[in-house]
């Protein structure tokens, strides 16, 4: 048997739900609140003011995006020739803390954005009951219990006339389309950090072996200069001056094998790999100038060059969440229709009667017409748009930010470009001043206390050589995470299940 006490002929056709109409297809004809431009504030310069340093090239094309991929992410570094440095890489990326805290908000982003888009769908639910009564109207007549027993499905729908939920929708992709770029900006920088505290410690390796042999030719010299006391050749104050320079190399070689033992321990701490094992694989670290640095791509406009960096995207994404976050405030300001209805059987038990039915309903049409809140939904618009105004401050100061990163990482790479020919050419002078002075000295033209001073040189300027070499690879890594480690946003429309699966 059905039951269509509340038939949709006989909802809209009364007066009642005509009215409800009326007064939605009016109040629909309010105006919202106005919004702000879409385009976000421009911020980025025309050009770059620095000029193109050796190994960066300029192209109108984005270079080097990783796609989303470790292994893409791992190829500019995979073609320096150092596995080592990769093998570490990929570990850090498994451990990280601050990748493991953005991949936790990028799942966090991803439930908010099913929750945003399931608001705007009707909801089925299972609904069962069961009641006992008795009727006492009657008292000389014997008491009979019924008992009713429904099961079905409850729906309900919250109709979006004005757009709130689609805004509070958007609001949530845009925040997911920025919870992605965060996670591969957290990616990117630990790829970055690694790279530099692993130069680090190779730097300080040779500094060592630099060090030492400084160290041994000072303690040589000391040695000549007591002897030479001794035979009164050499004024005692000359003498200790030259034992006070040997305990000093010999202290600065100590300091130096410390700071290693540091750099180390950082490498552990950011691997979270057993010592040993790491201690074993540092062994066989190459020499920074066997390995090669791959070019650079840099995009000659800067505003595309720097949509190529995550975390300005992430910034342009909060800034267009905060833009649906006024639509969707704005909205709670006009009425609320809702619809609900219910599909399912009914068995009654009265005595010995069972009947049984089939019933649904749909409705009851409810208008919720906001009237005195106290100023609070305005309040609530009013705090809406004061943050869009902070993410578009937030978002230009992001832009200037990457803007003064890049020209930084310009200079600097430009400037340890410009200074690679003295540095070379002061080593070889220096090595051949010291061939020259070996020369002399087995000739008997030169002393040994020469000799010593001409060695001495030559290890300050592979010294100042080995410091260079650290820098030429510190100014790339720095343009390199400057310009967003080769980051695209082209692909960010992948399915965050498939991110979930990288480490």
């Amino acid at each position: 048997m059905a039951d269509s006490t509340a038939s949709p002929q006989r909802l809209f056709g009364s007066g009642l739900g005509w009215a409800l109409m009326s007064a939605v297809a009016l109040l629909s004809a309010c105006a919202l609140t106005p919004l702000p431009p879409e385009a976000p504030p421009q911020a980025a310069p025309l050009r770059w003011h620095t000029p193109s340093a050796a190994g960066v090239s300029s192209q109108a094309a984005a270079g080097l995006p990783h796609q989303g991929s470790l292994d893409e992410l791992l190829n500019w570094w995979r073609q320096q020739g150092d596995p080592l440095l990769v093998e570490l890489i990929i570990a850090s990326q498994q451990v990280s803390p601050s990748v493991a805290s953005a991949r936790a908000r990028l799942a966090q982003a991803w439930a908010a954005r099913v929750g945003a888009g399931a608001d705007l769908l009707p909801s089925v639910d299972a609904a069962a009951s069961l009641t006992r009564s008795r009727s006492l109207q009657d008292p000389a007549a014997p008491v009979s219990s019924v008992i009713t027993a429904r099961l079905g499905l409850q729906t309900a729908w919250e109709i979006d006339v004005f757009g709130g939920g689609r805004a509070s929708r958007d609001a949530a992709t845009q925040r997911l389309l920025g919870a992605q770029a965060d996670w591969h900006e957290a990616r990117v920088s630990m790829a970055a950090e690694v790279a530099v505290q692993y130069d680090l410690l190779r730097q300080c390796r040779r500094l060592v072996d630099i060090s030492e042999r400084d160290a041994a030719s000072r303690a040589e010299t000391a040695r000549l200069s007591e002897r030479a006391r001794q035979a009164g050749f050499t004024a005692p104050a000359l003498a200790g001056l030259a034992r006070a320079s040997a305990a000093d190399a010999a202290s600065r070689v100590q300091q130096q094998r410390a700071q290693c033992e540091l750099d180390t321990q950082a490498l552990v701490a950011l691997t979270a790999l057993p010592e040993p094992e790491l201690r074993q694989r540092l062994a066989l670290m190459p020499a920074a100038d066997a390995l090669a640095l791959p070019p650079l791509s840099l995009n000659p406009v800067p505003a595309q060059a720097l949509a190529q960096r995550p975390d300005v995207y992430s910034a342009e994404r909060a800034l267009q969440a905060a833009r649906a976050d006024i639509a969707s405030t704005d909205a709670q300001r006009f009425p609320r229709l809702a619809l609900t209805g219910f599909v399912g059987g009914t068995a009654l038990r009265a005595g010995q009667a069972s009947p049984e039915s089939a019933t649904w309903s749909l409705g009851p049409l409810s208008l919720t017409l906001p009237l005195l809140d106290g100023g609070r939904r305005a309040a609530q618009l009013t705090v809406a748009q004061a943050r869009y105004e902070e993410a578009a401050a937030q978002y230009t100061a992001r832009v200037r930010q990457a803007v003064r990163e890049v020209e930084s990482a310009l200079v600097n790479l430009q400037s340890t470009a410009e200074r690679g020919p003295q540095v070379r050419e002061a080593v070889a002078g220096y090595r051949a001043f010291l061939e020259g002075t070996q020369a002399r000295h087995r000739a008997g033209l030169a002393s040994l206390l020469e000799l010593e001073e001409a060695r001495r040189q030559m290890l300050a300027a592979e010294i100042s050589q080995a410091e260079w070499q650290t820098q030429v690879r510190a100014a790339h890594v720095s343009l390199y995470r400057a310009v967003g480690g080769g980051w695209s946003p082209a692909l960010l429309a992948q399915a965050p299940a498939a991110l979930k699966a990288q480490p």
